[in-house]
């Protein structure tokens, strides 16, 4: 169902953003870079969604390829399995993704942009969906490749959970030289206008900010297995420590777990500036064309930060419960050495949550940093902006939240099973 998701959502933004280059008039350049701007704001996060449903499909495949090579099965049997299982799902995924999408393509035709509804304009070319279907396969694919290295190199290690991940300090270098880059990029738009015309000014724009989502889910694992470490250090309670040490267990599942919201909280500063433009630059006096400009900068806001909410749900859904399952044995280690089902369940939660504030704010630091040259300061006090930054964090701290209640469901059906654990 993810795939289904991931493809539907996918078809559906691709569909949108070619109807606003089908218009020639003056400010057909000005809605081809906002289309641009809200494509790389959902493909990025989208495309990590994709990979996490992956992920997830592979979380009981680990062992049991490790086994295979255990018993003496060929590297190329192994990969062969493997990308061949993720690769038929993921297409019988999209296949239904697609159906998805004609079903709902029509909803969101009655959206109005210039005073027109979008109308037919949101089916995509019939070659189109092929590809789309192609690209998320290989996603797929890719991402259990990915996963695979670990099995293939060390199959005695996964299958005894002698794995430990890591999170090495080279991403902090990677997303800072990103972030220098992404900041001369939209400083230096005039003259990208000037020598390249829109054309430069789009790719700029779509290089600086999907490369700073990229670095913001590269910097992550870092960042969080630093700050447990820390909290591991300082811990006073057993929820505070165990949390610690589930972090340290494999750092980059625990940022996967709240990636969602710092890719939500990165939209979300781009949807509170959009807005707070629009309703500064409202004035009865504007042109026609000009006052259908703010209004569709609303409106495209609001669609925008909807998708990325539909994403956050499922990015944090998966990455969750896939951590839980991941966790099995420890929960059930933890269970028969007599570790209370409440202390483990205040254990997972603060995991979650104990990272989250300094994650979504970072993001969100960052998006203002790189907004920054383009809006100047007084529009991020707008008291619009200010209050659709505040709902977006409170609607992903939600999310989040919720996801790890629900997860939690899960270790009472683990821990009533143990022999299919251990």
């Amino acid at each position: 169902m993810s795939f289904a998701v991931v493809t539907a959502l996918l078809t559906l933004v691709l569909g949108g953003a070619q109807a606003f280059f089908r218009w020639d008039d003056d400010l057909a350049s000005t809605y081809e870079s906002l289309a641009v701007i809200a494509c790389v704001l959902l493909l990025v996060p989208l495309s990590t969604v994709g990979a996490s449903a992956a992920r997830l499909a592979a979380r009981r495949r680990d062992e049991r390829l490790a086994s295979l090579r255990l018993l003496g099965a060929t590297t190329g049997t192994v990969t062969a399995l493997t990308v061949l299982e993720a690769a038929v799902t993921a297409l019988l995924g999209s296949l239904l993704g697609l159906v998805l999408y004609a079903a709902t393509a029509p909803l969101v035709g009655l959206l109005h942009f210039r005073g027109a509804a979008i109308g037919s304009q949101m089916w995509v070319p019939w070659w189109w969906l092929p590809l789309v279907v192609a690209g998320v396969t290989l996603l797929a694919a890719a991402s259990a490749v990915a996963g695979l290295r670990a099995v293939v190199v060390t199959p005695l290690g996964v299958r005894t959970r002698q794995r430990a991940g890591t999170a090495h300090w080279v991403r902090v270098v990677v997303a800072v030289v990103v972030l220098v880059v992404g900041l001369g990029l939209t400083q230096a738009l005039g003259l990208l206008g000037q020598l390249g015309g829109i054309v430069a000014v789009i790719a700029a724009l779509a290089a600086a900010f999907g490369g700073m989502l990229l670095a913001l889910d590269a910097l992550g694992p870092w960042f969080v297995r630093v700050r447990a470490r820390r909290q591991a250090k300082r811990a006073q309670t057993v929820p505070r420590l165990l949390a610690a040490r589930m972090i340290l267990e494999d750092p980059k599942t625990a940022w996967r777990q709240v990636s969602g919201v710092a890719m939500t909280s990165f939209v979300g500063v781009f949807g509170a500036v959009g807005l707070a433009m629009a309703a500064v630059s409202d004035d009865a006096s504007m042109p026609a064309d000009e006052r259908w400009l703010m209004h569709d900068i609303s409106t495209g806001v609001l669609v925008t930060v909807a998708g990325s909410f539909l994403m956050v749900a499922c990015s944090v859904g998966i990455n969750q419960a896939a951590a839980t399952l991941d966790r099995a044995a420890v929960h059930v280690s933890l269970d028969r050495l007599g570790v209370p089902r409440t202390v483990m369940a205040e254990a997972a939660r603060r995991a979650v949550m104990s990272a989250l504030w300094m994650v979504a704010g970072g993001s969100a630091l960052c998006a203002a940093v790189l907004l920054f040259p383009l809006v100047g300061f007084a529009i991020f006090v707008q008291p619009v902006a200010i209050v659709t930054a505040l709902a977006v964090f409170a609607a992903g701290f939600l999310a989040v939240r919720g996801a790890a209640a629900l997860c939690t469901r899960l270790v009472p059906g683990i821990l009533a099973r143990p022999e299919r654990v251990l």
